[in-house]
């Protein structure tokens, strides 16, 4: 693709960075912005930059907040003694759309994954652990991808839970084998939650 500027070229590069963004739709994005007013170009390199700098990771699950708790840890409404944990804040938002979950969220920060060179220790597992050995929850709802990766991350945490007295369940099947979270629908994935079943159950379907 050639440039008749190096300002323009610079801009799409960059963009075109961005996850699912192509060189063509980078220079759609880049000649939009040229024509829009500047300070609506400033609003956006600000929000940006802000959020680059500013934004915080909630202190008890590790989702992205403005403040030391997320308002759903900071909600008393909650309960505590339930903890669904998944991978990141996309899947957060997709359970909590479903309106069907009144428990709280562990956020992992992604997925053991050999292959890409993530470990458990990569992961805001331990974290986990240290907070079922408090006592205080009750059961952990595994709400990770049914991926190969997503699988292998569920079962290396259950292990670690042995001997400790709480209860696993993971999202029943409704998602379809392979899927991502973010992209089921909020009926499906609600009914999910709500119909989960013992992890030791999915274990032994596999």
């Amino acid at each position: 693709m050639e440039f008749s500027s190096k300002l323009l070229e610079n801009a799409v590069y960059e963009v075109s960075q961005l996850p699912g963004i192509g060189k063509r739709t980078a220079l759609r994005l880049v000649l939009h912005l040229l024509k829009q007013p500047e300070e609506q170009t400033e609003l956006l390199a600000n929000a940006l930059l802000k959020l680059r700098t500013e934004v915080n990771f909630c202190k008890n699950c590790f989702n992205i907040s403005d403040t030391e708790l997320c308002e759903i840890c900071a909600n008393p409404k909650r309960d505590e003694t339930l903890v669904c944990v998944v991978e990141d804040i996309r899947d957060v938002m997709a359970i909590e759309n479903t309106s069907q979950y009144n428990g709280l969220y562990h956020v992992l920060g992604g997925k053991i994954s050999p292959m890409e060179g993530v470990g458990p220790q990569d992961l805001n597992i331990i974290p986990l652990i240290s907070k079922v050995r408090e006592g205080h929850i009750k059961e952990l709802i595994f709400a990770l991808s049914s991926t190969m990766e997503g699988d292998t991350t569920n079962f290396y945490i259950f292990r670690q839970l042995e001997g400790m007295n709480v209860a696993t369940s993971t999202i029943a099947r409704g998602i379809a084998v392979g899927d991502e979270l973010e992209y089921a629908d909020e009926v499906t994935l609600g009914r999910s939650i709500l119909n989960r079943v013992p992890f030791e159950n999915s274990i032994k379907a596999n």
